[in-house]
């Protein structure tokens, strides 16, 4: 038998050899690995992507809720800020000999311009400390413990463009003010606070040593809040009693219609005062537009922290999880290097795991989300308004999340030898 001769037979091996394939991960493998791993522990999973459902559903939430508030806000301006001016009285300001800046006609000579509905002026009454403050009967302490309740001078117009709401009684008029009539209006709170409960017995309150009737006691205003925590008089009677008030703090109340605040902030000094309208400081509304957007960013800035908040939570829930998993997983992990796993493949499996969890809940979060935007806009009567880019993006950011969550325990799972692994 001849005998090769050296080399040839590892030449002829060489031709015969067969080549060994790397070890590949397709996309459908790491998709099916990455959901078998977090269906494995289904209840630790969904603990672990409570995080990510509470962060996402908070996103979308704030996001929806703001701008279904927004339009809402719009709405009001128009009714009540975009309808009110406010007049001032800056006479002395201008002028140290000058007397009161409103006329004696002033609710007539506004509420005859275009385009206002009902005008009046009001101001606090200054009273003398040793006047005994307001009281239900003619002798005995203050109200409220020896607080001093305020008492407002107003004009019948200047109730009107308040907008007040009654629990009993009346307001007063015309007919009260040229008169000078003794009588009053309670805010709820001090006639609380006096024990004013019903107007049957005709009840009295006392204006230091001034008795006035009680016609009225107002439950609510639209404009104006501080009336419910007042005692309201007559203009023409305070000025009686008390005198002309004269300085800064008197103010003239318009009540317009949509659209012509600006105009009538325009007429009104002119119309009041057409000798010197410089003595009286016209205050038109604020521009919605631009309050909306100040409210709307304060309430995105304030919510979108929480929302941040939620998301880091759910993050370090998903980290913590998955780095448990390697940990658990170690001598899977060994196998899978030992039959030609890669380490890239080991890093994208548990990418995948965590990207599964951060985009399931993205998902729920999502829908969450939304289904608390759609039920506080049935609860309030409002439209809801969710923007579409929103419901796009939370899921994607709930996918996010989870791969920055999983960047590390990928990563530490990447790193173990087979065969310290199979040791285990």
């Amino acid at each position: 038998m001849k005998l090769p001769q050296p080399g040839r037979f590892f030449r002829r091996r060489s031709r015969t050899a067969v080549r060994v394939e790397p070890s590949r991960l397709t996309a459908r493998d790491t998709l099916a690995e990455a959901f078998a791993g977090v269906l494995q522990r289904p209840a630790r999973s969904a603990l672990t992507a409570l995080g990510t459902v509470l962060g996402v559903g908070t996103f979308v939430a704030v996001l929806g809720l703001t701008a279904t508030t927004s339009s809402q806000i719009d709405s009001r301006f128009n009714l009540l800020t975009a309808t009110e001016v406010t007049v001032e009285d800056i006479a002395q300001e201008r002028n140290e000999f000058a007397g009161p800046g409103f006329p004696a006609d002033a609710d007539a000579r506004v509420e005859g311009l275009g385009g206002v509905r009902h005008a009046g002026v009001y101001y606090s009454v200054r009273l003398d400390a040793a006047a005994g403050g307001v009281r239900a009967a003619p002798v005995g302490g203050a109200a409220g413990a020896g607080e001093r309740a305020d008492v407002v001078a107003a004009s019948p117009g200047a109730l009107r463009a308040a907008v007040p709401r009654l629990s009993q009684g009346r307001l007063y008029d015309e007919y009260h003010s040229g008169t000078k009539q003794r009588v009053a209006l309670l805010g709820s709170s001090i006639a609380a606070r006096l024990g004013i409960t019903t107007l049957d017995t005709r009840p009295a309150v006392f204006i230091g040593d001034e008795p006035f009737t009680v016609i009225g006691i107002i439950q609510d205003v639209e404009r104006k809040a501080e009336l419910l925590l007042s005692v309201v008089v007559p203009r023409t009677t305070a000025e009686d009693i008390w005198g002309p008030h004269e300085g800064a703090g008197t103010t003239m109340l318009i009540a317009t219609d949509v659209g012509a605040a600006q105009q009538v902030a325009g007429l009104a000094p002119t119309a009041l005062r057409p000798d010197h309208p410089e003595y009286l400081k016209a205050v038109p509304p604020p521009d919605p537009r631009t309050l909306r957007t100040g409210v709307t960013s304060d309430l995105e800035q304030l919510f979108l922290i929480l929302a941040g908040i939620c998301l880091v939570i759910g993050a370090v829930g998903i980290a913590n999880t998955t780095l448990v998993a390697v940990l658990e997983r170690t001598g899977e992990i060994g196998l899978r290097r030992a039959l030609g796993a890669r380490g890239r493949h080991i890093t994208t499996q548990f990418l995948a795991e965590s990207g599964a969890l951060g985009t399931l809940g993205g998902l729920v979060g999502t829908s969450l989300g939304t289904l608390t935007v759609v039920g506080v806009a049935v609860i309030r009567d409002w439209t809801p308004v969710v923007h579409p880019a929103t419901v796009v993006t939370a899921p994607l950011l709930g996918m996010v999340t989870g791969l920055l969550a999983g960047l590390y325990p990928a990563w530490r799972a990447a790193r173990i030898q087979p065969a310290e692994a199979l040791r285990r």
